[in-house]
C-alpha cells in the first residue's frame, strides 16, 4: 500500500468519527465502504464475528455495537429509515481484526488499530506515572510536616520509628518496626 493511499485511508477514517452521547463512533455504513465492503450483507458477517468476540471477551455488546436507525434520501425529497450500528473505537478494532485481512483496507485498519491503541497505551501509562509522581511528592511533603511536628513535640528517633510502623501496620498489613533480639 503505497504512502499517499495510507495517508488518505487514515484521514478518511478520522473524519468518519463522530460522537454519539459524548463516545466516540463510527457509523457501520460509513465504515463498510472505508473498509472496501460494497455489499451489506458481507459486511455484516463480519460485524457479527466482531459481536461474539466481543462478547467472549467480556464485554457487553450494546456497549460497543449500540443499533441505529437514520433517514436516508431515496429521491423526490423523501426519506426513509435505513440500519445502522454505532461503532466504538473498540468494536471497530474488532471488525478490523475479524475482516477479510486480503483487502488493503482491513490491512490498514488491522495496523491502525494496533498503532492506536499502543499510542493510548503509553498515554495511560505517563497519567499513571505522573500521578503516581504526584501522590509520592504528597506522602513525602506530607512525612516531613509530620516528622516535623513530632520533633518538636519531644518525639525521639525511636518513638517516631513506631508511629511509622503503626501506620505501615494499618496501610499495609505490614510491621516495619524493627524487632529486638
Amino acid at each position: 500500500m503505497k504512502s499517499d493511499e495510507i495517508k488518505s485511508l487514515f484521514f478518511q477514517f478520522e473524519a468518519a468519527a463522530s460522537e454519539l452521547e459524548g463516545v466516540e463512533c463510527w457509523s457501520a455504513r460509513e465504515l463498510q465502504n472505508l473498509l472496501g465492503y460494497s455489499k451489506w450483507e458481507n459486511f455484516e458477517k463480519v460485524i457479527i464475528k466482531a459481536k461474539d468476540a466481543c462478547r467472549n471477551a467480556g464485554e457487553i455488546i450494546e456497549n460497543h455495537f449500540p443499533d441505529i436507525r437514520k433517514m436516508v434520501e431515496i429521491g423526490s425529497n423523501t426519506e426513509r429509515p435505513l440500519v445502522d450500528i454505532a461503532l466504538t473505537r473498540y468494536a471497530c478494532y474488532l471488525i478490523a481484526q475479524n475482516g477479510d485481512s486480503r483487502k488493503e483496507e482491513i490491512s490498514f485498519a488491522q495496523n491502525y488499530f494496533a498503532v492506536q491503541k499502543r499510542r493510548a497505551e503509553l498515554v495511560e501509562q505517563r497519567i499513571l506515572e505522573f500521578e503516581r509522581v504526584k501522590a509520592r511528592a504528597k506522602l513525602s511533603q506530607t512525612e516531613k510536616q509530620l516528622s516535623g511536628i513530632l520533633y518538636e513535640r519531644g518525639v525521639d528517633n525511636q518513638g517516631f520509628a513506631i508511629i511509622r510502623s503503626k501506620g505501615d501496620q494499618a496501610l499495609f498489613r505490614l510491621n516495619t518496626q524493627m524487632l529486638k533480639r
